[in-house]
């Protein structure tokens, strides 16, 4: 369940004009970092290879994970836009839509899948309000699971990043990604302290799923809220993933950037950053990154590791 605290925001948070929510996360989280600069964006006990571990397939060096989180419908509608610039890259990515905030057409779906790239569920409504109490996800579940099977989606996340992983057992999914290895800034906070997957299962259910947490910054962290100018944390933080033999998993909002050149807007940046990201990526670590979809991390984890 989410805190008291959240919960308030999240009731109240409809009332609250966007410039003033982005003015308030803006000076929490920069009181909060100077305490946590030890743990962000590197928390260098996370690194700890799992039992067993025998490397990533055909000896890449680490795993890079793209995956987007679509909030509104103006993060839908710029979604070409960043299909492009990956394809003309060649990277490949996964789509998380917010079912019933905002109507995702067929033919679009159609579009992402004959492209190779990945369609996920990022819960019904963007509303904070799914882990209000158990019977309101039980509640929620059953229409999520409608979406996974309409979409052929093999994953979920939580919309704000919230969790329960042993709730979230209630949905046909092959992986989650709700969670990050470290990230102070979040509502619900506590990091898993890893860069690797990990199986979610117990001794009383033999239904498990893989668990793919993010360990790059999210870019709305970086660049809305820190109003960072530069892709400086992302490169310290991929190095330090590629030194360790980790997953480098990444969280971009289309709904934040700004493509052609347009001056981008109080919570946007451009889409430049994430373009010379790629780049970036593509020089330095050429034939050494496993750029797959999370299903295919997630298939392969599970193979590997949930004996």
């Amino acid at each position: 369940m989410i805190s008291y605290k959240n919960k308030i925001y999240y009731l109240i948070k409809p009332f609250i004009p966007r410039w003033f929510q982005i003015f308030l996360r803006r000076r929490l989280v920069r009181q909060k970092m100077s305490r946590y600069r030890e743990v962000w964006p590197i928390d260098a006990k996370s690194n700890k290879r799992p039992e067993r571990w025998s490397g990533w397939p055909d000896q890449k060096r680490f795993a890079l994970i793209l995956t987007h989180d679509v909030e509104t419908e103006k993060g839908l509608n710029k979604c070409y836009d960043l299909i492009q610039l990956e394809k003309r890259l060649g990277f490949i990515s996964s789509f998380n839509f917010v079912a019933e905030d905002y109507r995702i057409p067929s033919e679009f779906r159609q579009h992402l899948l004959d492209n190779g790239f990945e369609i996920g569920v990022h819960g019904l409504s963007h509303d904070g309000k799914l882990y209000l109490s158990r019977k309101t996800f039980e509640r929620q579940a059953a229409r999520i699971n409608q979406y996974l099977t309409e979409w052929k989606s093999a994953g979920f996340r939580s919309p704000s990043m919230h969790h329960n992983l042993e709730w979230i057992r209630d949905l046909n999914i092959e992986y989650d990604a709700s969670t990050f290895d470290t990230d102070p800034f979040e509502p619900k906070s506590q990091g898993m302290g890893t860069i690797y997957p990990f199986v979610v299962s117990n001794n009383t259910s033999a239904k498990r799923y893989v668990e793919l947490p993010y360990t790059l910054p999210q870019d709305f962290t970086l660049y809305v809220l820190f109003k960072e100018r530069s892709i400086d944390i992302w490169k310290k933080k991929l190095d330090w993933i590629a030194e360790n033999g980790g997953m480098a998993l990444m969280i971009v909002h289309p709904d934040y950037m700004s493509f052609n050149g347009a001056k981008p807007g109080n919570d946007e940046y451009p889409a430049e950053f994430y373009e010379e990201f790629l780049n970036y990526t593509k020089s330095k670590y050429q034939g050494q990154y496993w750029n797959v979809l999370p299903k295919e991390i997630a298939r392969f984890w599970f193979r590997e590791y949930s004996r």
